[in-house]
């Protein structure tokens, strides 16, 4: 039988765990709005930044556009996801930014940045160093180094919560890795073939934090 001591501080401890808990879980739904709110507000920057680029008659593309070999045009490897050539174009990326994005935000935490930073850093470099003598525009190797790095994420973390993105990507989207073969006319496959090698690449270098137990019992964090 407990003394009243003892069970006061017991009662005490587990209230505080309790506390502990909720202010955790408040402090990572915060830090998930954040990220959504980042994520909305970069899809805006893009509309924006077409609306303008429509309004002057598209002259954004060729003065930031990816141009391979070239050093005027080595700027285009941050510019070029900021680009498109027309409505339909950035209507048709729009929907995977979301959808893949929303997986990002909500199973990736701390290592948003880094993951971003290498599948437009070396998916960019990479096309800048070997793509076609094109100039070279549009967010698509970003989505392909998104749904790189979701598929096989999934594969090295083993998560039931990265498995799961994982397979949701591939349900929806599997049919856009033919976009990763050449012979499409006014298409950058090489921005697609890249930006996904990039993706899975990043899945294999940087360890992302889920809140969940992998597969086999080993916590991810």
């Amino acid at each position: 039988m407990w003394h009243p001591v003892q069970r006061a501080k017991a009662v005490e401890g587990a209230v505080g765990t309790s506390t502990v808990a909720n202010m955790m879980n408040r402090d990572h739904m915060r830090a998930f709005f954040r990220r959504a709110a980042a994520l909305v507000a970069f899809v805006a920057l893009l509309w924006a930044v077409h609306l303008l680029n429509w309004i002057i008659g598209y002259g954004l593309n060729p003065a930031f556009g990816l141009i391979p070999r070239h050093v005027s045009g080595l700027d285009g490897v941050i510019a070029m996801p900021l680009l498109h050539g027309s409505f339909a174009h950035l209507m048709a990326n729009t929907p995977p930014l979301l959808v893949m994005g929303g997986l990002l935000v909500a199973t990736t935490t701390r290592a948003l940045l880094p993951v971003n930073a290498v599948v437009i850093g070396l998916g960019g470099g990479l096309v800048w160093l070997f793509g076609s003598s094109a100039i070279h525009i549009g967010a698509s190797g970003l989505v392909f180094g998104w749904f790189g790095f979701l598929v096989a994420r999934g594969f090295v973390d083993r998560s039931l919560i990265t498995l799961g993105a994982a397979l949701v990507v591939g349900v929806l989207y599997s049919s856009i890795l033919w976009g990763v073969l050449p012979g499409q006319s006014g298409v950058s496959w090489e921005a697609h073939l890249f930006g996904a090698i990039a993706g899975a690449g990043a899945a294999f270098l940087i360890r992302t934090h889920v809140h969940a137990p992998r597969l086999g019992g080993v916590d991810l964090d």
